[in-house]
């Protein structure tokens, strides 16, 4: 393309420049109320809004040195460093000086598991006492020295970058098609530290630049080439798929940018048997594939119910070449629906339609339909010409009726661009690098090819691809500094929305007022009342909640043929529903924990045992009885943190110390045995998990860690693979009893809730900084527990709703302001 290599180095060169500058400290804001109303607390909320920061002062004769002295250095000494920790010459009445080991104990104090069960443990409150003093002297501590923390930058992750590209020019894309997958930590894809540059990196973004902007200007010498979207085979193909003509059934409906006007070919690929035969003789007779453009009908094929991978097409069709015009268009390739409702045949049919390739085809009495697997484009092939589209309008604000107009127009279009792709107003050099990389291509193009240029350009600058947090004022090294109005502007737009900052936000940094606290806090209500807002569920709560993990499972199919694509999609949007909701109607956070309420539609309901809900979509639901509470109820998390053919409470009570308590479990020792190496059976019997788990636990080596995370995983073992509710496994009666390190008994998921719910401290804490890992696009580290404590208490006061947490975060010293780093020699 021309100017690739001009754009090459404008990337690789500008993109080896740090931000060393830095700004002046600014004082702490103070964390203003909102106006919401009394909210119908749990207990333990009132427990928690009732606690305050202990004094410092002992009293009665109590000395924290002498409690960790007896209690915790027994294990925690030089000699025996039990959790690789020493506590030999921590002093209690100065925690600021060992700050990290100090909240490390914290952590573990509150969610009471040390000392550890089976050792002797003062009385209860002699814990809260030491645990209070600690967090009092730490807050002051931060409170004399404050530190915000910070990062270099942060590049456009594949989300991001996908959001970005959709706000600036309306081009929907795949941003897996030209990015590598994103480094994650923390479990965050935005973590600045993990993302880390390479030449294949800075190829990607460099590729995308040039293909983006080709698709997006059009390209009337585009050559021929193919795209193919493919169907999980995991996805039933028994109804209408989400943007497909009404009447059609299975199948792919896409968005496919067209690059030229011209004639394109598709190509129909279909799921086969193992052994590679196609769905013969009656399964496929009258079968017929349509592919539709925009809703539209452009091609009509009958399928051959005798296709086999041994013919040279192998078992596929394709199309005569279709006139399509320049542009994005929805793409459709779907068959026609011959018959509504469940097939009749001797037996009924799984709700997985596709859960054995060879069911069906030898005349078990259970019919399968053929299913499609692949659509490919091909083309254009015979160009002729460029149409005007959606995306060029957007482009092309203005058209020069002669080359003196040419220049300006092109000015006019690449700064309202760039500003936008910058998210900050262009410099004088900004501008003039866009109009040389404009004349370059327009000398030897034209305007259009002038502009498509500097698009590229655009799209592979590092003022796009990275965010670069330029300080406000100068600061020495150790200092502290404000971060500039356009840079926190960004930081909160990719916080809310997972989007560029909108025209108000960039106003508002133009004008220099975003910093303003007040202004900062009126700016958070206004963007989580809108739409956009379901970012946080859709990117914070599904990231923080592992969902990602649920495409990892896939049930067995000879013991759960009913689970397919489609019902592992609607566990994740109940999931990512139920925390919007949370939002949009600034729910309390315990909700999170307790709720008797979710989201479902016809499928999941059935598959929860609901009844009365009819339909595809998704509506809020009270729950039938106290089996399901908040989100260790959804399918998701149940299904997620299960084998393919067994339920797994490790991987449950481990999800649920880590996720939601904050304390992880160590990784097992090596050479420690996997459970499926402990015997299945017994004198003719199989066992059930738990009977399996005790066994393997005998071992002391794996005791020591199962003693915290079995009990709770159990507790939510009358949960299938899949999340459904269950009396018996392997016809053998269910056993959930369990006890809790901190010696409470459970035996039922709502045991469980209630029995985290006394100790609501690390469930809000472990929130909170989840949160703010996510909002900063760094870790948070020990000096950032202050803040998150802070946080809480002041949602404390305002009924723990949801809005209070995330302004608490968007408005602290860590989100507004950086330190600098202190080189060191």
């Amino acid at each position: 393309m021309t100017g690739a290599k001009t754009v090459s180095a404008w990337l690789l060169v500008a993109s080896g420049f740090v931000v060393l500058s830095v700004g002046a400290p600014e004082s702490r804001p103070a964390t203003g109320a909102s106006d919401s109303g009394v909210r119908v607390m749990h207990p333990a909320v009132s427990q928690l809004a009732a606690s305050q920061p202990a004094a410092d002062a002992r009293s009665g004769g109590f000395d924290e040195n002498v409690v960790i002295e007896e209690y915790c250095v027994r294990c925690h000494s030089e000699r025996r460093l039990r959790g690789n920790l020493s506590l030999e010459r921590f002093d209690a009445l100065r925690p600021e000086d060992n700050a990290e080991i100090a909240e490390r104990m914290v952590v573990k104090l509150r969610a009471g598991m040390m000392p550890p069960p089976g050792v002797s443990r003062p009385a209860a409150d002699t814990l809260v006492q030491l645990v209070e003093a600690l967090e009092a002297r730490l807050d002051r501590a931060a409170a004399d020295r404050p530190n915000p923390g910070g990062r270099t930058f942060q590049r456009l992750n594949r989300a991001e970058y996908a959001a970005s590209i959709h706000e600036l020019l309306g081009l929907q894309i795949d941003p897996g098609a030209y990015l590598p997958p994103d480094t994650k930590s923390e479990n965050f894809d935005n973590i600045a530290d993990v993302q880390m540059l390479s030449p294949t990196l800075l190829d990607a973004y460099l590729n995308a630049a040039a293909e983006l902007a080709r698709l997006a200007v059009g390209d009337p010498t585009a050559t021929p080439s193919e795209a193919t979207y493919t169907v999980s085979g995991y996805a039933s193909q028994t109804e209408r798929v989400d943007g497909a003509p009404f009447g059609t059934r299975g199948g792919t409906s896409v968005v496919h940018n067209f690059p030229a006007d011209g004639d394109y070919v598709f190509s129909i690929y279909f799921h086969h048997t193992t052994t590679g035969d196609g769905f013969a003789g009656q399964l496929a007779r009258g079968e017929q594939v349509e592919i539709s453009i925009d809703g539209e009908r452009a091609a009509l094929l009958e399928v051959d119910s005798w296709l086999s991978y041994a013919d040279p097409w192998e078992i596929s069709m394709k199309t005569a070449p279709i006139a399509i015009r320049a542009g994005p268009h929805r793409v459709t390739a779907a068959f026609l629906e011959t018959a509504e409702g469940p097939v009749d045949d001797l037996l009924s049919p799984h709700d997985w339609s596709i859960a054995d390739r060879h069911t069906g085809m030898g005349g078990y009495g259970l019919t399968l339909l053929p299913h499609l697997r692949d659509l490919v484009i091909g083309g254009p092939y015979r160009v002729t010409g460029v149409s005007q589209h959606p995306v060029r309008d957007r482009i092309f604000t203005c058209r020069p009726v002669g080359p003196s107009e040419e220049r300006p127009c092109a000015s006019a279009i690449l700064t309202r661009l760039g500003a936008e792709a910058y998210r900050r107003p262009l410099t004088d050099r900004d501008a003039d690098a866009l109009l040389a990389f404009y004349d370059e291509g327009a000398e030897e193009g034209g305007f259009e090819i002038g502009v498509r240029t500097a698009l590229q350009a655009i799209l592979a600058s590092p003022h796009f691809v990275f965010r670069f947090e330029r300080p406000a004022q100068e600061a020495g090294p150790g200092g502290v500094y404000r971060i500039s109005d356009h840079a926190l502007a960004s930081r909160l737009s990719f916080f809310l929305w997972a989007l560029p900052p909108d025209a108000e936000l960039r106003r508002l940094a133009d004008e220099g007022r975003l910093g303003d606290p007040g202004e900062l806090s009126t700016q958070v209500d206004r963007m989580l009342a809108d739409p956009r807002a379901e970012a946080l569920g859709t990117r914070f709560a599904s990231q923080w909640l592992r969902l990602q993990d649920l495409d990892k499972v896939h049930p067995d199919s000879y013991w759960f043929p009913d689970f397919d694509q489609q019902l592992a999609d609607a566990m994740r949007r109940e999931t990512e529903l139920f925390f919007t909701d949370l939002v949009r109607r600034d729910g309390s956070v315990f909700d999170l924990y307790q709720a008797d309420y979710t989201f479902v539609n016809e499928r999941l309901a059935a598959h929860y045992g609901i009844p009365g809900v009819t339909g595809r979509a998704f509506r809020r639901v009270e729950y039938p009885d106290a089996r399901r509470r908040g989100v260790l109820g959804h399918g998701s998390v149940l299904t997620l943190t299960s084998h393919a053919d067994r339920t797994s409470p490790v991987l449950r009570g481990k999800w649920v110390m880590e996720v939601l308590m904050g304390t992880p479990p160590p990784p097992p020792p090596p050479g420690v045995p996997d459970l499926e190496e402990t015997d299945a059976a017994s004198e003719g019997r199989t066992l059930t998990t738990r009977e399996r788990m005790e066994a393997h636990r005998a071992n002391p080596t794996c005791n020591s860690c199962h003693r915290f995370i079995d009990p709770i995983g159990l507790a939510l073992d009358a949960f299938d693979v899949t999340g459904r509710w269950r009396i018996r496994e392997h016809g053998n009666p269910l056993d959930t009893r369990g006890e809790l390190y901190d010696g409470t008994s459970i035996d039922s998921p709502s045991a469980l809730v209630d029995a985290l719910l006394k100790r609501p401290e690390p469930l809000m804490r472990t929130f909170t900084q989840n949160l703010m890992a996510y909002a900063l696009g760094r870790r948070v580290e020990y000096y950032d527990q202050p803040t998150i404590r802070a946080i809480v208490r002041n949602a404390a006061s305002e009924g723990y709703g949801i809005s209070a947490f995330i302004r608490g975060v968007a408005t602290s010293d860590a989100f507004r302001m950086q330190r600098v780093e202190v080189s060191r020699p």
